[in-house]
């Protein structure tokens, strides 16, 4: 039995769910996929995959044996391309997921820059507020706020700090008051960013003070950042949003900055890939050109 090769089908019958799919794709006889399928569950004494003549049904062993063969298999592949890729210029796809509002404002400018610098990396970039599974999705890369990755699965690295602000419009602030402390907010209409890991409750800190103001949600609820900014600018309401969102407003006066003797919780912002991604030299570079890029905030 050439067992890299056995495992190699094993893992395209599983991800394909037919002899025959694997058969067309590989370029083999349905009987040789069956043989090697035979072969590998008779080396490992185990049956892998219950076969009936409707469809395929993978064990609860053979589904163990996928997920070890998948980061081997991975890292093999990682191996050859990484030697390939070090003595030529880095090419191929890379499909990018990201936030739509840091996706417009930071993302996709950078990736603008990085392109005029690879002319042969292809990049497919996919903008979306709701968090894709990287791997079922087939991305190479996130760009997401939040914490680092605890999945052992996926690897980050920080981008940058982001520091929010509460702010609302003049207009806002002349028919409804400006609050002077953190609980003058509960007269206020606050704006909710549905996506947000606590939407309605908001985090503030000054001189080793924590306040933490809880609200029922206000009148407008919205999952974008750049929405919840246009809202605040027509005076629905407080905002509390990345600063690096609103500078030109808070710049032009159009937005106006409240309760600036506290601080909001920081956030972050993080590149995430696969865990078989890390040595992929087109992933390597662009990922360090966000670091570098992003440093400049």
């Amino acid at each position: 039995m050439d067992k890299l090769r056995a495992i190699n089908i094993f893992r395209k019958v599983v991800e394909l769910g037919s002899f025959t799919a694997v058969s067309e794709e590989m370029k083999l006889s349905k009987a040789a996929v069956s043989k090697n399928i035979n072969e590998l569950e008779a080396f490992l004494q185990s049956p892998l995959i219950n076969r009936t003549t409707r469809k395929l049904h993978v064990t609860e062993n053979g589904r163990r044996y996928y997920n070890h063969i998948c980061i081997v298999l991975d890292e093999l592949n990682n191996a050859d391309r990484d030697i390939i890729e070090s003595t030529e210029q880095p090419r191929g796809l890379l499909r990018i997921s990201a936030p739509m509002s840091a996706g417009l404002l930071l993302v996709n400018p950078a990736i603008c820059e990085f392109m005029s610098s690879y002319p042969e990396i292809q990049i497919e970039l996919v903008m979306n507020d709701e968090y894709a599974d990287l791997i079922d999705k087939g991305f190479d890369i996130a760009i997401r706020g939040g914490g680092a990755q605890k999945s052992s699965s996926l690897r980050s690295r920080k981008l940058m700090e982001v520091e929010r602000v509460l702010c609302a419009s003049p207009e806002y602030l002349t028919r409804m008051g400006t609050p002077a402390q953190i609980k003058d907010l509960h007269s206020h209409n606050c704006i909710v960013y549905s996506l947000s890991s606590s939407p309605t409750s908001w985090t503030f800190y000054r001189k080793g003070s924590t306040e933490i103001f809880n609200f029922n949600k206000g009148t407008y609820s919205v999952d974008n950042g750049l929405a919840s900014k246009q809202a605040a600018l027509a005076g629905l309401g407080i905002i509390l949003t990345p600063k690096v969102f609103v500078d030109a407003e808070l710049q032009s006066g159009r937005l106006i900055s409240l309760l600036e003797s506290w601080k909001a919780e920081v956030h972050a912002l993080y590149a995430i890939y696969p865990y078989h991604n890390e040595t992929s030299t087109k992933v390597r570079h662009f990922v360090d050109f966000l670091v570098e890029k992003f440093a400049q905030y």
